[in-house]
This record gives C-alpha cells, structure tokens and sequence, in this order.
C-alpha cells in the first residue's frame, strides 16, 4: 500500500530582512485580531495590569518608607544625663569635650533649670513643681551624630562610648521604635516578594487560559493550516504575540494605576509632612519597578502563551 506522502513543510526564509518583516506583520495582524474584541481585550489586560501594580505599589511604597525612617536614623539624637553633683561650669566642659569627637556634628547644652523650666511646660504639673525643695532634674547634653553615622547599631555604638565618660550617668538613645520600623518594612518586602511571585503566577495562567479558548476558536483554521504544510512554530507566532500585546496592554494599566496613585497621594502625604516641618515627598517610580512592569508583563505575558500553544497545539492534528 502506498504511504500518504507528507504536505510539504513552509521552507523557512533565510533573508534576515524578510524574517523581520514577517515577525512586524504577524505582531501587527495579532494586534488587530485583539482589537476586533476590545471589550474582552480591555478585560483580560485590566487584569492583568492589576496583578502587575499591586506588587509595584507595594515596593514603591515600602521604599518610601525605607527612605523616611533613614531620614529619622540620620536626625536621631543622642541624650547624656550628667550626674547630679555635676555643675554647670562641669556641663559645659563635658559638651565640649563631646563636641570634639569626630562622629559628633552638633552638641546642646541643657542645664537644670532649663530642663526644669522645659519640664514645667511641657509636663503641665508647674503647681506640683514648685513645691519642691530643690531641682531634682540633671543637666542634659544632647549630641547630634554626624551624617555618616548611619544606622540604629552605630548610633548605639557612639552612646555606649560616651556612657564611659565619668560625669555622664545614662547616654540614651530613642531608636527602638526606628528599628521595629525597619523589620516591619522588612518583613513586608518579604512580603512584596512573595505576593510578586503569586500574582506572576496568576497572569501565567490568565494568558494561557486566553491563549487556549483562543486556540479552540481558531481550531479548524489550525487544521487547515497544518494540512498545506504549515509548521507547529508557524502557527504557534500568531498566539506568541498575543501574549505579547496582552502583557504590554496589562503593563500599560499598571503603570497609570502607579502615577494615579502617586498623584492622588502626593498632595496629603506633603500636606501631613509639612504638619510635622518635614520636605518629605513621596518618590517617583524607581528602576525596579518600573523595569518589572514594562518588560515583566509582556515576558510573562509571552510564557503565558507559550505554555498553553505548546499544551494544546499538539492535540490539534489534521484527519
């Protein structure tokens, strides 16, 4: 019996201006085929830009916080309560002293009956205060650390140093919120990471599930085509570059719903910056993010089709 002779194979261009030709009109014919259904389109891409802006924001606004509690490491201060017996003429030679060290940009002297004067204002117990008989507060120098002391550890550091220093009784140093600040924005970047991972996985199956009820729909036209000799890479292009377009349509939201954000936030997060005399601003898109969406959504838009055209395209087979 003779043997049904095989359709002959498209012979593949070796002209590499042609080549890019063929790819530029296969990329704009997909293109054209998503806008005949823009309402679907629009849908799956919406999708997928908020899969893409969630992680984005959250980076974004993780970094902004990194950025804020470093400006509060950098203005963090160091306070020398002198012994009590430590008079002021004693005082003003320890801040002195102080001042001289090279990790030192800026030193305070508060004397007791400034603390005293501060207390009573501060505390509203002025009535209570002047029964007293003597001042029981001590004299304060506060040491402000120069800007490459960085850090809750180096500041630390430098108070541990000056609490060797015979006339000062207890160098304390307020960081401790500061730190549980920076495991928090920790602990959410971990967070981020993992939320990423989840939600690229989501777009992964978005795109394929589309791919795959495109595949369907197209299914006699993939037999015929198969039928004159068209190749599994020739038939797989078409549904390559939808993925494609979809994840750059998805990267497209995500990236307007990150300036939307950042413009509708911007105004009050000053506005309550500036409550606290603060130039604080919300910073800009950085490279990160920015990269993760405009180049994330159409690579995994592309895997997305490329999983379901090589799952499904195989089971597609002329009769």
């Amino acid at each position: 019996m003779a043997r049904t002779p095989k359709p002959p194979k498209f012979q593949r261009n070796r002209n590499p201006v042609t080549w890019a030709l063929r790819h530029a009109q296969m990329s704009l014919s997909s293109l054209g085929r998503l806008s005949r259904s823009p309402i679907s389109t629009l849908m799956t891409a919406a999708v997928i830009g908020i899969a893409l802006a969630m992680p984005s924001g959250l980076h974004l606004l993780v970094d902004n916080v990194r950025q804020l509690s470093s400006s509060w490491d950098g203005s963090a201060s160091v306070s020398l309560f002198l012994n009590e017996d430590v008079s002021d003429e004693q005082a003003e030679a320890v801040r002195r002293q102080v001042a001289l060290r090279p990790d030192v940009a800026e030193t305070r002297l508060i004397d007791r009956t400034q603390a005293l004067e501060e207390f009573r204002g501060l505390s509203g117990f002025g009535q209570a205060i002047e029964l007293l008989d003597q001042n029981p507060l001590p004299a304060v120098v506060v040491v402000r650390p120069r800007a490459d002391v960085q850090g809750a550890a180096a500041v630390s550091r430098m108070a541990q140093e000056l609490q060797t220093y015979r006339e000062i009784e207890l160098a304390q140093v307020d960081l401790q919120w500061v730190e549980r600040l920076s495991a928090i924005t920790g602990a959410i970047e971990r967070g981020v990471v993992i939320l990423a991972v989840l939600l690229s996985g989501a777009v992964l199956l978005i795109v394929g599930n589309t791919i795959r009820l495109e595949i369907q729909g197209r299914h006699s036209e993939i037999e015929i085509v198969k039928l004159v000799g068209g190749t599994d890479a020739f038939i797989r292009r078409p549904f390559l570059y939808e993925g494609i377009w979809y994840g750059l349509l998805g990267a497209a939201i995500a990236l307007s719903l990150v300036l939307s954000s950042l413009y509708l936030l911007d105004g009050p997060v000053k506005h309550l910056a500036g409550l606290y005399e603060s130039q604080f601003s919300l910073a800009v898109i950085d490279p990160l993010s920015l990269f993760g969406m405009v180049f994330g959504g159409p690579l995994l838009g592309l895997a997305g089709a490329w999983l379901a055209v090589s799952r499904h395209l195989a089971q597609i087979q002329p009769e």
